[in-house]
């Protein structure tokens, strides 16, 4: 038999490591920060076109190479990071497998321009495909300068897995935040198709996390810090009154490396068990760190998960430390009651002593020396002592009279009085919504646990989801308004202003025209602040705000670029979040009323999302659970 296992060729060993590495554009701008923050640079600057897919370049000001190491850097398990296998489990850099170059070099075309402080001149080099094309010596400035162009050129199929523009490049801005929180005294500037995106100045953490999300964040945050054997805690947490319906605003570093962890993130909802509502997510910015020997990094390709050694210690501090934060900067809420200007002291009486004041009595003052006799509303006035201030009252004969005039014959008439003959007034008709029928509500449906509308049939039970068969009922009318644009608006007295981050604004306004179509009217559009006109009838005015979130993050996860896809995505996310929430008691009108609006719909039976809005139960499967 013919041996049959042979080497791969480098090229095609490239572009297997270029799968775990590369996965997408971000992917490309991670590891070439990462680099720019290993070379002790303070100014990195990151320039993309087309979402990245055209070009990733990075420029920074750190130590550079030389031409052995530009050339080297492009060699398979090529690094400077480390020397020997213990060398892992004390890792203060970012980058060390020696693999992040050669894999994007092997999927595009690179062009690298280096130098070093102590050398005149530097180094340009140019790959296709892992192939050096052209290297030779330039004039540059101290740094490097890497352009990454044509992402995936040699491998159509990944190229046509990635997403639309506006999704890959928010995933290039999610990782150029993480990478620029976890290293606030680095200046990093963006640019996305030549307009500039970010212009991060040195700062420190706090300064940073305002810088990126925007002004209004600065009142948000609460700062959290403790320091045992174990760990160091220092970063911020998210006001409760701020948490949001969405996951976002949500990082952990570890020795300033980003790290995902839903143990840790449990750690941080326990802290926050009784102040938020339940669906809600607190946002966090927190910095952990521990003895680089305690914890492994390298379990994960993209590296962004972390072995702890002692995870529970860890777990059980970080709630406590979070914990403390929220009861030591008093997070619960107050009564703010609003002063009254009517008790401030005057101006002129502000520097004066008070006067206690003079009570005056008479002593020779007898009550009972004084005779009173009323008669009437009519009195006379005579003085009998005017020296002891005394008056007497004496009845006016005449109104005397008068009174008792009003009451002659009134014993006579209650003593004849026929208590049947006393007729009462009829109580007031009002109209009601919902006229009166032979068949009522009642027979007809009753909700189960608040979850479900039962409804008898003639072949037995049928059961309704009211969530998702309110989700199909408004997905259909909205999708019907965004189409044919007859959406009806009202408009608010008082306009909301409601504050969100920089590109939270742009992408509301990338879908402006759509939800003016559903309903929704924009008056003034800010650099964090949007202010809103009108709303949707069948939308509460407090609701406006988890509603805009919930879409906003549903688009963030995923966003066609343009036509009936992005209005259907749209749609689905107002229907989730405008429906009727499961544990909601619906009146037996409101459940009939639903029942009546799912079966009018194209396809009352699947919801949205593809799930089974109904169910069926036959008498025949009743009578076999009694046989």
């Amino acid at each position: 038999m013919a041996d049959i296992i042979q080497l791969l060729p480098d090229h095609v060993a490239n572009q297997i490591a270029a799968g775990e590495v590369v996965q997408r554009p971000a992917s490309v701008v991670k590891e070439l920060l990462e680099n720019a923050i290993d070379a002790k640079a303070t100014t990195i600057k990151l320039v993309i076109k087309d979402a990245g897919k055209t070009l990733v370049q990075v420029i920074d000001n750190g130590m550079g190479m030389s031409t052995t190491d530009a050339r080297l850097s492009f060699e398979r398990h090529a690094t400077s990071k480390i020397r020997a296998a213990e060398d892992l489990f004390k890792l203060h850099t970012k980058g060390f497998r020696g693999e992040a170059l050669a894999s994007i070099a092997a999927i595009a075309h690179v062009e690298l321009k280096t130098k070093t402080e102590d050398l005149e001149i530097g180094t340009e080099i140019s790959i296709e495909g892992s192939e050096v094309t052209s290297q030779e010596a330039v004039v540059v400035t101290t740094g490097t300068t890497i352009s990454v162009k044509n992402l995936f050129y040699n491998i159509p199929a990944r190229r046509n897995f990635l997403k639309s523009n506006s999704v890959e490049t928010r995933h290039i801005i999610d990782e150029f935040h993480r990478v620029a929180l976890a290293h606030p005294q680095i200046e990093f500037i963006m640019l996305n198709n030549g307009a500039p995106v970010f212009n991060l100045p040195s700062s420190n953490i706090r300064q940073r996390i305002v810088n990126i999300f925007g002004a209004k964040t600065n009142e948000k945050l609460v700062p959290v810090s403790e320091e045992t054997d174990i760990v160091k805690v220092d970063g911020f947490v998210v006001k409760p009154q701020f948490a949001k319906k969405s996951r976002g605003e949500q990082f952990f570093f570890v020795n300033d490396r980003y790290i995902k962890s839903h143990y840790l993130h449990h750690a941080i909802l326990s802290a926050f068990d009784g102040l938020i509502k339940e669906g809600a997510h607190p946002g966090y910015f927190l910095f952990l760190e521990v003895d680089t020997k305690s914890i492994d990094i390298n379990i994960h390709p993209t590296k962004t998960e972390i072995k702890f050694d002692d995870e529970h210690s860890i777990y059980a501090m970080l709630r406590a430390t979070v914990k403390h934060s929220l009861g030591q900067f008093s997070i619960a809420p107050v009564l703010d009651f609003k002063k009254d200007s009517d008790l401030d002291t005057p101006y002129e009486y502000d520097k004066k002593s008070p006067v206690a004041p003079t009570i005056e009595v008479d002593r020779n003052f007898n009550p009972f020396e004084r005779e009173t006799k009323f008669s009437g509303s009519k009195f006379s006035i005579q003085q009998d002592n005017p020296s002891k201030g005394y008056v007497s009252r004496q009845a006016n004969s005449a109104t005397n009279t008068s009174w008792e005039a009003m009451y002659v014959g009134l014993k006579n008439e209650e003593s004849q009085l026929d208590v049947a003959s006393i007729e009462f007034e009829s109580e007031e008709l009002t109209g009601s919504f919902f006229e009166a029928e032979s068949n009522a509500p009642s027979d007809i449906t009753f909700q189960l646990q608040n979850k479900y509308i039962i409804s008898p049939i003639k072949s037995g039970l049928m059961v309704i989801h009211q969530n998702l068969a309110h989700q199909r009922v408004l997905y259909e009318s909205l999708l019907k308004n965004i189409t044919v644009k007859e959406a009806i608006s009202q408009q608010l007295l008082f306009p909301l202003q409601l504050q969100f981050s920089t590109l939270d604004i742009e992408l509301i306004k990338n879908i402006q025209e759509q939800l003016e179509h559903t309903g929704f009217g924009f008056s003034v559009f800010g650099k964090e602040e949007v202010e809103i006109s009108g709303i949707p009838v069948s939308v509460k005015e407090s609701e406006i705000k988890n509603v805009l979130e919930q879409l906003i993050s549903d688009i963030k996860n995923e966003l066609p670029e343009a036509g009936f896809s992005q209005n259907d995505l749209l749609v689905k996310s107002l229907a989730k979040s405008l429906a009727v929430k499961t544990g909601t008691a619906l009146t037996l009108e409101e459940q009939e009323h639903l029942i009546h609006q799912l079966f009018a719909c194209k396809e009352p039976t699947i919801s949205p999302t593809n799930k089974p809005v109904l169910m069926t139960l036959d008498v025949s499967d009743l009578d076999k659970k009694f046989k």
